[in-house]
């Protein structure tokens, strides 16, 4: 790995409270199309506020619910914490 990338991580490991980056959308088309137009478009900017099993996010100034399946497939590169 180039040492300016950033590991990305799944959405549902990033820690309550972390502030992530989308950099990537993974499963069928039709699921990347629903969340890009839930907010959870590539370069937006999400905060994980809880949960394991449901994950509580905010993107956007909304807050969204997401199941712990959805929030796997988007990779996102923590950037710190709010």
């Amino acid at each position: 790995m180039h040492p300016t990338m950033t590991a990305l991580l799944p959405l549902c490991q990033l820690p309550a409270g972390g502030l992530g980056r989308v950099r990537q959308l993974n499963g069928q088309p039709e699921f990347c199309q629903r969340v890009r137009e839930m907010g959870f478009g590539e370069l937006a900017f999400v905060t994980k506020v809880s949960g394991t099993g449901t994950i509580l996010c905010q993107v956007n100034g909304t807050r969204i619910a997401l199941s712990h399946d959805a929030a796997k497939n988007i990779l996102v590169e923590q950037l710190g914490r709010r």
